[in-house]
């Protein structure tokens, strides 16, 4: 998911904010997890540009360099589309019908 905030929405010094959201799986542990950041474009005094990524309003290392699980502090981290790990865990919770067993006819031979 990414939104692009209008001149309204931009942080002092930021030129954009666009906001992106991922989902992450630790292959070590299987954990899950969800995090959406706000990614703001700056300018420098030398006219570079440089981007910096704000979770729950503080500012955090970029997700897609070397993530580190939240559980287990693994690095080996899968990124995901957002949605998907929510999407797992309601399917991980949903009942799961069986149907009842009849009996079975097999083929009787002398």
């Amino acid at each position: 998911m990414t939104e692009i905030s209008g001149p309204g929405g931009l942080r002092a010094g930021a030129t954009a904010v666009v906001t992106e959201a991922y989902a992450f799986a630790c292959m070590r542990c299987g954990y899950g997890w969800e995090q959406s950041y706000e990614i703001e474009h700056h300018v420098d005094g030398d006219g570079h540009t440089f981007v910096l990524y704000v979770a729950e309003g503080r500012i955090v290392p970029s997700p897609l360099n070397r993530p580190s699980c939240r559980s287990c502090d693994g690095h080996v981290v899968r990124i995901l589309r957002p949605g998907r790990v929510a999407s797992a865990r309601d399917a991980a919770h949903r009942e799961r019908r069986v149907p009842a067993a009849g009996p079975v006819e097999a083929p009787w031979a002398p």
